[in-house]
Parts: structure tokens; sequence; C-alpha cells
């Protein structure tokens, strides 16, 4: 009770609900009610206490042992003897029984006090079916839905975040094209060899823009399972606004991303050969093997220790060892193989062609100034895609977190189109500031600008841990923490690989409508 853990009870594939009054006179169904509620030393009543003045007794648990259950159906009239389940609603209350034996349901509040060790609790209930005549079966979920609190204020957050970004971004997106565009005509215009002596900025880094980045193995690997993970979100995100996975079709959602993940094998790798070997690697074998194995094997060992875990402390929502085998299957007999079946097709087709020449020796760097450097850099590439992503951050939290639903999946599409865009922008405008610094190491550098995100997104994971959970037991703190190692692992590979992409693109564009000799 200190910690506030709740029932959660289904019927019909809806929850039972608790509604109670707020504040301005409105309805918040909750999908669930405490086992009881507590009276602080000094009085002070915590969550669930404050609905009853008979809870009044410092010091004092009170158990929530009865609940009076409601039915609501309607009546179909197409069926001669048939009604279907709109709405089941719940009050929590807590009885003294004052005949244990034969519960009547009488009696004051059941109390617990600190000192007392052991305590007989009798469990008991009662079921009360009403005709709902007007809410039908399509819109049972609106009650709950349209109840959700701080709805209003989550749509104005929201709007305001997509401006404030969609302002930002267009101001960036000017900067650059106008800068751009008198950069090009300026190197254009330069025909003589003295105007050539000249040149300076980004031009003079042509012939090691595309010199292969250390570490290429890793690189092209993350960008394959980012591909995978960026195709998989967009499509999930795309189902979810036409309405495929709502509340009501329970675990839609992970089951749809899952599958599409295992299907999305041949995409991965691809991209991860295709561009292992334009970085002029030769060891295809390891690059397809840890394209199949790398990234996956990370997420499936964190959510096996995971498991490990709640199968330890006896939990419910422990995944069972024969689904576990299942998604093993999947992998090793699905992803694998497409894995490979990609990986042949990106080996087989030449390499990318580039618009320039690479350099036989390297280009020296000159000194950069503190901006330029690459950690200042990349840890300011990633404020401004957080920027447009923590608002929704919050409301996903606590819809894993904190027993609230999230059904707002246009808006979650919307933010996950401007991320891409304000990831891609962000990662152009310093990919370009460090191309005038005469710096060509663009590569990890514009995939760990936008993949930093990912830090912020931790960073953010765990003041929301401190300030808004109250967790306390070992275990939970460590799937917690486990839970959201796999979240920031994955979108670290997410928007890393838009980054790389967007860079790529604007690099290959720069050069090849610039006069180079």
């Amino acid at each position: 009770m200190l910690l506030n853990y709740q029932h959660h009870w289904i019927i019909d594939n809806m929850p039972v609900t608790w509604c109670y009054d707020v504040e301005e006179k409105q309805k918040f169904c909750n999908p669930g009610f405490p086992i009881g509620c507590y009276i602080t030393e000094d009085g002070h009543p915590k969550d669930a206490c404050v609905i009853n003045s008979e809870f009044h007794e410092r010091d004092t648990y009170y158990i929530f042992n009865h609940v009076d259950i409601t039915i609501y159906y309607h009546v179909v009239e197409d069926e001669a003897k048939g009604s279907r389940l709109v709405a089941a609603k719940l009050e929590p209350r807590s009885y003294k029984h004052t005949h244990p034996d034969k519960a009547d349901c009488s009696g004051p509040p059941m109390e617990i006090r600190n000192n007392k060790d052991d305590v007989e609790i009798r469990y008991t209930y009662s079921v009360t079916f009403e005709e709902e005549k007007e809410i039908r079966w399509a819109s049972r979920w609106d009650y709950i839905l349209e109840s959700m609190p701080h709805t209003h204020i989550q749509w104005f957050s929201i709007m305001n975040s997509l401006v404030i970004v969609l302002f930002l971004s267009g101001m960036v997106a000017m900067i650059m094209l106008r800068t751009l565009h008198k950069d090009i005509a300026r190197y254009n215009q330069m025909d003589s060899a003295e105007d050539a002596q000249e040149e300076f900025g980004w031009k003079l880094v042509h012939g090691d823009i595309f010199r292969p980045p250390r570490k290429g193995m890793l690189l092209s690997v993350f960008l394959g399972s980012g591909t995978q993970i960026l195709i998989m979100t967009f499509v999930t995100l795309f189902f979810a606004c036409l309405g495929f996975l709502s509340p009501a079709n329970r675990g839609a959602l992970m089951t749809c991303a899952v599958v599409l993940w295992v299907l999305l094998g041949t995409p991965a790798g691809y991209v991860a050969s295709r561009f292992y070997k334009s970085f002029g690697g030769e060891k295809w074998k390891t690059n397809v093997l840890l394209t199949a194995f790398l990234c996956p094997g990370i997420v499936f060992a964190d959510f096996f220790l995971m498991n490990l875990i709640l199968w330890g402390e006896g939990s419910s929502a422990a995944i069972p060892f024969g689904t576990l085998v299942a998604i093993l299957a999947l992998w090793f007999c699905i992803s694998v193989p497409l894995t490979f079946i990609g990986a042949y097709f990106g080996f087989k087709k030449n390499a990318i062609e580039h618009p320039v020449r690479t350099n036989q020796i390297p280009r020296q760097i000159p000194e950069q100034s503190f901006y330029t450097k690459p950690l200042p850099g990349i840890i300011m590439g990633g404020i401004l895609p957080f920027g447009c992503i923590f608002i929704q951050l919050f409301f996903i939290l606590n819809s894993i977190w904190s027993h609230q639903m999230y059904y707002m999946f246009g808006f979650l599409f919307l933010v996950f189109i401007i991320l891409v865009i304000t990831c891609s922008e962000a990662t152009i405008l310093l990919c370009y500031f460090h191309l005038c610094a005469e710096d060509y190491h663009w590569q990890w550098r514009s995939f760990l600008t936008s993949g930093f995100t990912a830090v912020y997104f931790l960073v953010y994971a765990v003041h929301y841990f401190y300030s808004k959970l109250q967790i306390t037991g070992t275990a939970s703190t460590f799937l917690y923490f486990g839970y959201t190692m796999i979240m920031v692992h994955i979108f670290f590979l997410f928007t890393g690989t838009i980054g790389f992409f967007a860079c790529f693109w604007f690099v290959t564009k720069i050069y090849s409508v610039v006069k180079v000799d």
C-alpha cells in the first residue's frame, strides 16, 4: 500500500475501471484500483484514503477487501437473445465484516495497524448488471480514453512542441539553403588557377570526403540494424494510426513490431553489405553474421535477463519458456536467412559510386575550434531532436509504468516524422560546420550526433524514475533500468541511422553539383 500496488482486472478484453471525480467536476476512470491506502503518522491520507472520511486513524493501513462491480451491457437488436458488454466499473470498499463467517458487507473499515503481525482478511464482491442503450460496441472504449488525465493539456503541449520544432527546422533549412547556394555559386565561378589557390572551406576536403571511416565494419552493422528498426517503426505507427492496433487488441502493437522486425531482415543485410563494401571491406561473412546477431543479440540477452528476474520473483508478467523458444525460432529461422539474402544482393551489386575521387594520401586536419571538435558537436546535436519528443516520451513512460493508456497514435506518428526531419537537419547543419573547418571525418560523427539523442533519453528516464515513480525494491529497479536500456539501445540505432543517411545524401549532393578539378 505504501508503494500504491494495484489490482488490474479484465472482463471481455476490457479493463474493469474505477471511476471517480477529480478537479473541475471531471470524472477519471482508472483501469485498476489500489489494494488499500495508508494514513500517515501526522494524519495525512495518502492516495485513495481521501475518498472516505472514515479513514482517519493515524499510522494505519486500510484494506479494500470488497468491490461492487457493475457490468453494463447493450442488447443487440439483430440477435434474439444476444447482448454485448460495453463497460465494466467497480467501487472499492473497506469492511471489517460483522460476521466474518457469513460476510454481510457491514461494519467499520478494515484497518491494520503497524503493531499487528497476523491478520485474517476476508474478500467479498457483488455484481450488478445494467442495460446501457446509448453505448455501442464500437465505442465502448471511449469513456476510458476521454477521461485520461490532462487530455487537453496534452493536446496543447504536443501541438506547441510541434509548432516550435517545425519553426526551428524551417529556420535551419533556410539557413542551409541560403548559405550553400552562395558557396556553390562562388566556387563554380572560380575558373583561374589563382582563384583555385584561394579555395577554402568544404571544397578543400573533396579528395578525402569519402575516405573509409575507422571501424567501418561496426558502422555498417549499426546502419543495417538501424534501417530495420526505422522501417519497422514507420510501418507499426502507420498501422496504429489506421486503428488496427487499438488498445482493444491487447498486445497487438508489440506483436506487430516483432513480426515486422523479423520480416525486415533483408533490408538490414542489404544496407549493411552495401555500405561495408563502399568502405572497402572484404570480410563479408563477418559482416553478415554481425548484422544478424550483434544488435538483436544484445536486446535478447537483456530481455532474457529481465525475464529471469521475473521468474525468480514469481511474477505472472514473466514470458513463458515456450514463448522465448518461439521468438528464437522466428529469429534464427526467418530473420537470419532473410539477412543473408539481403547481404547476398548487397555484395553482388557494385560499390556505391561517389561523385569525387579519394586521394591516396590523407589531408591533414587543421586545429579545430571548440564547437567544431567531435564531442561538443555530438552533445549539441542531440538537444533539438530530444526537444521534439520529450513530451510524448513523458506520456509513453506513463503508459508503461504508471497504469495509464496511450492511444494518441496520430500525434505519435506526427512526432515521429518531425523527429526524422529534426535529426536530419541538425546533423546536416553540424556536418556542414565541420566540413567548413576542413574536418572530413563525417561518417561516425553524423551517426553519433543524432544518436546522442538516446543519451538524453536515458537521462530523462533516470529523472522520471526518481521524480515520478516510487520503486524501492532491487528487482523492480533492475527491471526498470533493464527495459530502459533496451529502449535506449533501439533508439540509438534508430536516430543514428537517420543522421547518417541525411549526411550521406547531403555530402553526395553538394560534391556532385560543384566543379571539382
